[in-house]
């Protein structure tokens, strides 16, 4: 006996390919949309240069600005990673700002995860090799535009905000969004 299941499927694809193009059009619009509503709080234009101490992997703090850390990647596109050590979505994105940071810039900013000394605890503990910056009372967090970790932004070469984004971000949704500010 012939299997019939595959050209019922294909002639079913073939007879509703509009309705399912309409469902997926307006995900994509859906997804858009509350994407736009998360980030509209973040700011336009150039990065707040503010002034910051950074956390490294080993442990040892060091006071910059954000502008002078950037310096350090000229004309690169910068990633900052929002997190927080008691968010359950970020410990799920853990791996990927890792494997991302091997490849791109990236600084994270720790929110409202407590002093340096525990936030290194955390970073050991879970071998995050991260460059942290401390954001106690999520100060610099609100600045941005921010409410909410986890959240990612990309500054671009000159300094400029370009992308941001709320919530749970893929590993090639960060990627994507690096080298399209690097492209463009």
């Amino acid at each position: 006996m012939p299997n019939t299941l595959l050209p019922r499927c294909a002639a079913h694809l073939r007879k509703n390919w509009k309705s399912y193009l309409t469902q997926l059009a307006l995900l994509v619009v859906i997804v858009v949309a509350v994407q736009a509503w998360q980030t509209r709080h973040v700011p336009a234009g150039p990065a707040p240069d503010l002034a910051i101490t950074v956390l490294q992997p080993d442990g040892t703090t060091r006071s910059t600005t954000l502008a002078q850390w950037r310096q350090a990647y000229p004309g690169q596109p910068v990633a900052l990673h929002f997190w927080a050590e008691w968010c359950p979505i970020c410990r799920a994105e853990e791996n990927s700002v890792t494997r991302l940071a091997q490849d791109w810039p990236v600084l994270t900013v720790a929110m409202q995860s407590g002093p340096a000394a525990k936030v290194s605890q955390v970073q050991q503990q879970r071998q995050l090799p991260w460059q942290t910056v401390i954001d106690t009372r999520g100060e610099l967090t609100r600045t941005f535009g921010f409410q909410s970790v986890p959240s990612f932004v990309v500054i671009d070469g000159q300094g400029q905000l370009r992308s941001a984004s709320a919530g749970y971000t893929t590993e090639m949704g960060m990627r994507l969004r690096l080298w399209w500010v690097k492209l463009f």
